[in-house]
């Protein structure tokens, strides 16, 4: 994908991230543009394990370059939910959710892999979810959203059809414990292939 202004917003934020020692992953629409077809997009969604004691020294490095809330940030920890912050210089909007403690959390964050957003900036990495933890999440969130979001399975589709190694075990075990088995199988033959 190619969009500058992402990569300027989002490496102050997971630079902040590593040097805390918070472990996180970009997920949503970067993360799909990153391993499927591009699409404009303005916000990032980055998923962290971010605790309270992390908040002070996390806004203290941002604060001079993004709307940020401390208060914001507590809440979303203490409720397991979100917050977001805006960088200023792009106005481009940085949504931060806090994972359940779920095993299917867990496996996600084991899963992330370093990669790049642009190719042309081969020196800005960031931890992304893999591409089968992408496509089942925008599977939940569709289902959470009543169907009413068609993009959220245009980023799938496009996912399957750009990604040639997909790990359809790993897709079938999760889906059926998550509950979106019936349309992963459905996106699966829409685009052509076997699950």
């Amino acid at each position: 994908m190619k969009n500058p202004d992402i990569i300027r917003a989002t490496e102050p934020v997971t630079n902040a991230f590593e040097k805390l020692g918070v472990p996180y992953y970009i997920g949503g629409s970067v993360a799909s543009s990153a391993y499927g077809l591009p699409r404009s997009t303005m916000d990032v969604d980055i998923v962290s394990e971010l605790t309270r004691k992390h908040v002070r020294p996390f806004v203290t490095k941002l604060e001079v370059m993004y709307y940020i809330d401390a208060k914001m940030i507590l809440e979303a920890i203490e409720h397991n939910s979100s917050f977001n912050i805006i960088h200023l210089e792009t106005m481009l909007k940085i949504d931060v959710f806090i994972p359940p403690n779920t095993s299917f959390a867990k496996e996600t964050f084991n899963r992330r892999r370093k990669d790049t957003l642009d190719e042309e900036q081969k020196d800005s990495k960031f931890y992304l979810a893999s591409p089968e933890d992408v496509i089942l999440n925008k599977l939940i969130w569709y289902l959470r959203g009543g169907g009413a979001s068609k993009q959220q399975l245009r980023d799938v589709m496009g996912i399957l059809a750009i990604q040639g190694s997909i790990d359809s075990n790993y897709l079938k075990s999760w889906a059926q414990k998550l509950q979106v088995e019936k349309l992963l199988k459905k996106l699966f033959q829409d685009v052509g292939i076997d699950l």
